[in-house]
């Protein structure tokens, strides 16, 4: 039995992507009629993971949250209870997951369902102590491994005003905050790609 099974993931057709203006990368600049067609419900609708997995032709939505206190960003060991075995043991700096059908309740659609989904992940994953504020700075596409190959990322940037953060999943291990400089140095090579982006363009860019 597949480790998804019955699963079902919120997904766009790669062809949208390239008909907006496919990319490498981080992508900021007027990301927002982008991101309002990715999040409108006439472009977006559920499939089976374990049949997204393995499609290319599909992409599937991903908040990937950094959580910043200071100059420092947050960052963990991704363990073997996480739901993507190609990404184990990678360090990352982003937290959130899938978009599912729960994430619809209420009625929800489009941006509500997915701002939903955002607030469900992070509970789902983390304790956090801090007040914090969050905006959507970055697209992030990266077609140069399987993985990245079916996902698309929605970096937001969230602000804390403390350190008080920890893990609620045995997924996310050795919760830790390092400056920037740190994971640009030796710990770059071992963050996942998407963070290796991520921390990349965070260096050269100020936010």
């Amino acid at each position: 039995m597949s480790k998804y099974a019955g699963e079902e993931v919120l997904v766009v057709r790669r062809a949208l992507l390239d008909e907006m203006g496919s990319f490498h990368g981080i992508l900021t600049e007027q990301i927002d009629p982008v991101i309002a067609r990715l999040l409108d419900p006439t472009h977006h609708f559920f499939m089976d993971r374990a049949v997204a997995e393995e499609d290319p032709s599909h992409k599937q939505l991903i908040p990937y949250c950094i959580f910043r206190c200071g100059d420092r960003i947050l960052h963990y060991t991704r363990g073997k209870a996480g739901g993507e075995s190609r990404l184990h043991a990678k360090i990352s700096v982003g937290v959130g997951g899938h978009i599912n059908p729960i994430d619809t309740g209420e009625g929800r659609v489009g941006p509500e369902a997915y701002f939903a989904a955002v607030s469900r992940e992070l509970e789902e994953e983390l304790i956090i102590g801090s007040k914090r504020t969050s905006r959507i700075i970055a697209l992030l596409n990266d077609d140069s491994n399987p993985v990245g190959q079916v996902h698309l990322g929605i970096v937001h940037l969230v602000d804390l005003d403390s350190e008080d953060v920890a893990s609620r999943e045995d997924a996310l291990t050795d919760l830790s905050f390092s400056s920037l400089a740190e994971l640009r140095g030796e710990a770059f090579e071992r963050l996942e790609t998407w963070s290796q982006h991520c921390i990349a363009h965070l260096a050269e860019h100020a936010y």
